[in-house]
């Protein structure tokens, strides 16, 4: 992303003077507005900042002024000169040969944009968008470099005496030409030349060995000044958390700030610079900008200065040029000249498009030869040569093993990449598309710093890195357009951008760029210029290249692969800061290698109460804190520190990693993998609460939905306890990262905060209780003080969460206590240990119950009430009354009060339903639980009734009242799934009602109004029983039954009439309700041929074990005792209606006659039938010999008798 480019040659040449203002690798084709006058060449210079005063008229000085004599004011601080007077002489020690880069820093807002190069007037810096180019030209460094690993005999030639004098006599006329009160007057003591030379010394060239190296203990005058960057504006850190400065005053004295007096946006044709100049401009009067030039008039102006004059005029916006000329330092005359007439002087005559050209051709050059990203390039001309030769300096210096070769860029490249990555992070919250340049950035930063000098980049690098994957955020479905930016590139490893560097560095872009072995040093260059003149020609070195590959952000679907990604760089950024940390006395080393065990155990002996320590400590952990941290952490770290906040920001990703994970493993049903994801995001909250003196609101919300999970999870596993051995195999895998992640926890806590809360138990009621607790944590929090105004739906979400919960112990304990009802041999009195599970059940029901009305929940707060419900009748069926005999005894007033107490809660249910339409399953199941209760003890009422304690009309009465409610609530409307159980509850409830009112009917004496309505709600609920028993078409059982007891009815009502005529009506009408047995028979039939399609050839064995019914409703042995019942009184009822129409003195008709003949045909074939013949051939008989009649007594009469039913 980033290249810094060294150009340097022996002497100054016309290559270096023309093209090293120009270096940039991607030329913005864009039009930029004319402001100069060249109609030629497109320029515009806008000043930034400037710190000189308003520019001033210079003074003229008289002609024979002698220029060797210095002023009275010479070297003394001007805000008219800057810093150009006191430096004019060269770079002195207090120069900055980073200043470029500190430029960069300053407007980091241009970079990348809107400026296409930043540089000084001297030396250029193109910024991150491509190459960085820094031009030198006889740095010791650079000198001593080429010395060590080029060409030892070389030497670069030192300033001549000439050379000196000049500057020298440059300076004195500068502070000579400042107008004003301050006017120079030359200095009584006339300096020979040796202390001239000597001064000029003093500002003689010098570099640093390293870029590390502290500053000149001899400047105390220099100011402290630091580069702080805002990373609390790139993170989600409270902007009071402020982090302290990535350098120390050593490194911010080499020149990482910007020390120019004035800061320009130059747009030159297409390219848009950002430029410091330091030199003088002067004004007032007609000249409102000039720039003062000092020539000798025997020596012409040439090419080179011309282009010089030119570019620093034009860089400034400086419309015109005044020369003094002057001999052996006598000045002869002055002469203004217009900038755009500078490229037409005499004897310097240049074209401003070759100038052009040259650049473009050396930046095409470089595109396609300075591909390695971050690497530092020599671009080098020999004094006398033609060749220009390019050196990748960082492939060098990582070959050499001395100290004095380290790269000294390095690190001002690194850091100008991670501003403008921290810059672009404040855009990315907006637009992700700068996501994957961010990235590119910051890896490419990280490679080139050393983790142990730097620490504090490296880890704030890897948090951003880590910062740029939204874990908290769904993935859009067109993400990956949005966040490529138009790449393709799918994969996180850095291998693939590693191998096309090295293919880049093989290929060859344009033939000419081919290296040539001319020199004794080709074999270290990179690429080569044959010759300088080539550069001139327009479009020469066309590349095609291109510097920075597509900035492609990798985008993943898998959330597990997104958040592995993240963990790597939380892991290590917590290498650097804990790299970073020292300490007298270290913690004992622990190798990372070994896995730290992740403890389980059964706890079902000991029971929940074992865990109320750790749940206190859970509880604890999970307040909010307020105390702020004034000692050093366990690992030694001060409070306040960078890597105090640092490991605040790397715990708290890598806590919200993990939540990802354990919520991802969650949804795909592997809870083992998710508790051990949501144990180690606990351990890395445990650790920030250590490191961390305050708990801010976002933190707390947070853990709040940590432990919210975690409930989750150990909900799920004790409902899932069949798998618990797939689960604890999950739970004890860890990764090598994970183990390393630990590692680096540990060094702050024992992370043992929540162990109670994560660990793998084996007993359903724990986990059931651990949840609960988790849940309770969580709610603790949101209604704590911190966060009273933070809280909103996630209240509610817990709230419901815990009123789940709390059903589901109480749904547990209730089956606990079905469980030991079901165990005992013998039902005596209650236990304690029921009534225990009962107080626990009804315990949790009810606060179950609370949370939901909390939050407006009807539905739930509905089924908890249907579960209470439940309980009670559970806990009704333990009072039931067992004689000595272990028979059933009578329905006992504890039963009564139990049930009456689930009618109650069914009711609290359907009422806080209101309708069927807000919840129809709910209302459904509530509905039928509250029909089946009444059902229940309706029948138990009658089956074993009170009779000690109740008369027997008053049982009567409750079990009607009984029915008729269960009845009521019987849905026969409605199209469910349960329709046909309400038929089936329905024509039971009939058929019952029908028994009870028969029963009374036979043995009410006395009172005939009341047997006489007896014996009408008896025929009307027998009616009823049949019809619905005829619509369910699988009760052929109960249908049978049904109509033998109303045959019997029928029976029993003829024995009380003396008429024969009334008898014999009587027994038509009991005729013909057997007759509508024969659809049972039918029913019956069918299931038996289905039998028979099923089992083997042994059907006789099959049909004697009555077990192989394929469907449920029917039992063979039911079958065979009903048919016990139906063939004597099918028989009794033909014998009596014979003999009655036999004997009576009517003259029968013809239809009698055929009638009776019937009769006696289906008589005498029911007396003949084999009774030892297979049931099949039974039952087949019947419903031949109920046939007969039927189309004897006509359908008529059957359809008669169906409406009566009806």
């Amino acid at each position: 992303i980033s290249v810094v480019i060294l150009i340097s040659e022996e002497k100054t040449s016309t290559i270096q003077k023309s093209y090293h203002r120009f270096f940039r690798p991607n030329i913005k084709l864009k039009e930029s507005a004319i402001c100069s006058g060249n109609s030629e060449i497109k320029s515009r210079a806008v000043v930034k900042y400037c710190a000189a005063p308003p520019p001033t008229s210079y003074a003229l000085l008289q002609e024979k002024t002698d220029l060797k004599l210095p002023p009275a004011n010479w070297l003394r601080e001007n805000p008219q000169l800057g810093s150009a007077g006191t430096t004019i002489l060269g770079s002195s020690s207090k120069s900055k040969p980073f200043s470029s880069f500190g430029m960069a820093y300053e407007f980091i807002d241009c970079i990348g944009d809107d400026v296409d190069v930043v540089s000084d007037s001297e030396v250029l810096l193109p910024p991150f968008v491509g190459l960085a180019c820094l031009i030198t030209g006889d740095w010791t460094w650079l000198k001593e470099f080429y010395q060590r690993l080029m060409d030892q005999k070389w030497q670069r030639k030192k300033k001549s005496k000439e050379h000196w004098y000049q500057k020298a006599i440059l300076s004195k006329f500068l502070y000579y030409s400042i107008n004003g009160d301050g006017a120079a007057e030359p200095e009584s003591d006339n300096l020979n030349e040796g202390d001239e030379e000597s001064r000029a010394e003093e500002f003689s060239t010098s570099w640093p060995t390293t870029f590390t190296s502290t500053s000149n203990a001899e400047e105390p005058e220099a100011p402290k000044q630091v580069l702080c960057f805002a990373l609390g504006q790139v993170t989600s850190v409270p902007k009071e958390q402020n982090l302290p400065t990535l350098f120390n005053e050593g490194e911010s004295s080499q020149g990482l700030r910007n020390d120019f007096v004035r800061n320009i946006m130059w747009t030159f044709e297409d390219i848009h610079m950002l430029v410091g100049s330091n030199m003088p401009i002067f004004g007032g009067g007609r000249y409102p900008a000039v720039s003062l030039r000092l020539r000798d008039n025997n020596k012409p102006i040439n090419i080179l200065t011309g282009i010089d004059y030119w570019l620093d005029n034009l860089m400034c916006n400086v419309p015109e040029l005044v020369m003094c000329f002057h001999v052996n330092g006598i000045v002869q005359k002055y002469e203004m000249i217009k900038t755009e007439d500078i490229p037409h002087l005499e004897n310097s005559t240049f074209s401003t498009r070759v100038v052009k050209d040259i650049a473009q051709n050396i930046l095409s050059f470089l595109k396609s030869n300075c591909t390695k990203e971050g690497h530092t390039y020599w671009l080098f001309k020999a004094s006398g040569s033609d060749i220009v030769k390019l050196y990748d300096l960082t492939t060098l210096c990582e070959e050499a093993e001395e100290e004095k070769c380290q790269n000294p860029f390095t690190l001002p490249v690194a850091v100008l990449l991670y501003k403008v990555a921290s810059n672009l992070m404040l855009k990315a919250r907006q637009n992700r598309k700068h996501y994957g340049t961010i990235r590119t950035l910051l890896l490419n930063c990280t490679k080139l710093l050393d983790q142990e000098r730097h620490p504090q980049i490296i880890a704030s690098a890897h948090y951003m890195l880590s910062e740029l994957f939204q874990l908290d955020e769904p993935l859009e479905e067109d993400g990956g357009e949005s966040l490529r930016a138009g790449g393709s590139e799918d994969s996180y490893s850095d291998e693939d951008r590693e191998e096309e560097d090295d293919l880049t560095e093989d290929s060859d872009d344009n033939g000419s760029y081919s290296n040539c072995s001319s020199t004794q040093d080709d074999s270290k260059a990179v690429a080569v210029i044959r010759s300088v003149g080539e550069l001139s020609v327009p479009e020469k070195y066309r590349s095609t290249h291109q510097i920075r590959p597509s900035c492609a952000f990798p985008v993943s679907q898998d959330k597990e692969e997104r958040c592995r990604l993240v963990l790597s760089y939380v892991l290590r950024g917590l290498k650097a800061v804990d790299g970073s940390i020292k300490k007298e006395s270290d913690l004992p080393a622990a190798d990372p290698n070994t896995p730290i065990p992740l403890k389980y155990e059964d706890r079902s002996s000991n029971g929940a109460c074992t865990a109320e320590k750790g749940i206190s400590l859970l509880l604890e952990r999970a307040g909010p804190l307020q105390a702020d941290q004034k000692h050093p952490t366990r690992s030694g770290m001060i409070p306040g520190s960078w890597q105090h906040h640092m490991k605040l920001k790397l715990f708290f990703k890598a806590s919200k990693a993990y939540y990802v994970l354990s919520d991802a493993a969650t949804n795909l049903l592997k809870y083992g993998r998710a508790l051990r994801y949501i144990k180690l995001s606990l351990q890395c909250y445990d650790a920030y609460c250590s490191v961390s003196g305050t708990l801010h609101p976002h933190v707390l919300l947070f853990h709040s939905q940590c432990l919210s999970l975690c409930g989750d999870i150990q909900l799920m596993l004790a409902q899932n306890a069949n798998n618990r051995a797939a689960y604890l195999e999950e739970y004890s895998y860890q990764t090598k990262e994970d183990q390393e992640i630990l590692h680096s926890l540990h060094r702050e806590s024992s992370c043992q905060a929540f162990s109670m809360a994560t660990d793998l138990a084996m007993d359903p009621e724990y986990q059931l209780f651990v949840s609960s607790k988790c849940y309770e944590a969580a709610y603790e929090l949101l209604v704590s003080e911190a966060l009273k105004d933070h809280t909103s739906d996630q209240l509610a979400q817990v709230l419901k969460r815990l009123g789940n919960i709390r059903n589901e112990m109480g749904v547990y304990y209730m089956n606990q206590a079905a469980a030991m009802q079901a165990e005992k041999e013998v039902k005596r009195s209650v236990s304690v240990a029921e009534q225990e599970m009962w107080k626990k059940s009804f315990g949790f029901f009810e606060k179950g119950m609370t949370d939901f009305e909390a939050i407006g929940d009807s539905t739930n707060t509905a089924l908890l009430l249907c579960n209470t419900g439940r309980l009670m009748r559970i806990c009704a069926q333990a009072h039931c009354n067992v004689s000595g005999d272990e028979g059933r005894g009578e329905f006992s007033p504890e039963e009564a009060l139990y049930y009456n107490k689930a009618i109650d809660y069914y009711l609290r249910a359907m009422k806080s339903l209101a309708s069927r339409e807000n919840h129809p399953a709910v209302w459904d199941s509530v509905n039928w639980e509250l029909s089946t209760t009444y059902f229940t003890l309706a029948t138990l009422l009658q089956d074993y009734a009170p009779v000690s304690r109740k008369a027997q009309e008053q049982i009567e009465r409750e079990v009607t009242e009984a029915m008729m409610k269960s009845l009521k609530y019987c849905d026969l409307q409605t199209d469910s799934a349960r329709q046909p159980l309400y038929q089936y509850r329905a024509a039971t409830i009939h058929h019952r009602l029908a028994s009870m009112y028969h029963s009374c009917f036979r043995n009410q004496v006395g009172d005939e109004h009341l047997r006489k309505q007896h014996r009408s709600l008896a025929e009307l609920h027998y009616s009823k029983a049949v019809s619905l028993f005829l619509s369910l078409k699988d009760a052929p059982c109960e249908l049978l039954r049904t109509l033998l007891e109303r045959v019997a009815f029928a029976e029993f009502t003829m024995a009380g009439q003396n008429s024969s005529t009334a008898k014999l009506k009587s027994l038509t009408g009991a005729i013909e309700i057997m007759t509508e047995t024969r659809h049972a028979f039918q029913l019956i039939q069918k299931e038996l041929q289905e039998e028979q399609k099923e089992v083997s050839l042994q059907e006789a064995h099959a049909y004697s074990t009555g077990s192989d019914g394929p469907m449920a409703g029917l039992n063979l042995q039911e079958v065979m005792k009903l048919i016990g019942v139906f063939e004597p009184s099918f028989s009794f009822l033909l014998l009596q209606v014979i003999k009655l129409m036999t004997t009576t003195k009517r003259k029968p008709s013809n239809k009698d006659e055929e009638l009776l003949k019937t009769y006696k045909n289906v008589y005498s074939k029911l007396l003949r039938a084999d009774k030892n013949a297979p049931l099949v051939s039974r039952v087949e008989l019947y419903i031949d010999l109920l046939q007969q009649l039927t189309q004897r007594t006509g359908s008529d009469d059957t359809a008669r008798s169906s409406s009566e039913c009806q």
